[in-house]
């Protein structure tokens, strides 16, 4: 069943225009990214929503960073009953499959899954 919810999501997302960081990636190199959200899964980034493990951002306010491939966001949070804003930006690994992300002091590597 989550596999049928994602590939509504994925072809929802196709549907719309695509931003520079929409995609699935990997939590981890053991991940399975046919489960989004969840620890052990993917997250999935699309129409402007980072969804990640137990919550969901709306990324607002894009800001392109000069002189890098990376975009720095507003990002409007909600999950496990809070609500919360902070900062985030999102460049292009340097093999380009996959993004780094930065929250303010902390800073994710994700490769990018498979193709669905």
């Amino acid at each position: 069943m989550r596999h049928l919810v994602l590939m509504a999501m994925l072809h929802a997302a196709g549907a719309a225009q695509a931003g520079p960081w929409d995609g699935l990636y990997r939590l981890a190199a053991d991940a399975d990214c046919a489960q989004i959200g969840v620890e052990g899964g993917a997250l999935w980034i699309g129409q402007g929503v980072f969804h990640g493990v137990g919550m969901t951002c709306e990324m607002t306010r894009p800001v392109n960073v000069l002189g890098m491939d990376a975009t720095l966001y507003t990002m409007e949070c909600a999950g496990q009953d809070e609500v919360w804003t902070e900062r985030a930006m999102i460049m292009h690994d340097a093999e380009r499959d996959g993004i780094i992300m930065i929250w303010n002091g902390f800073a994710f590597r994700y490769d990018r899954c498979p193709e669905v």
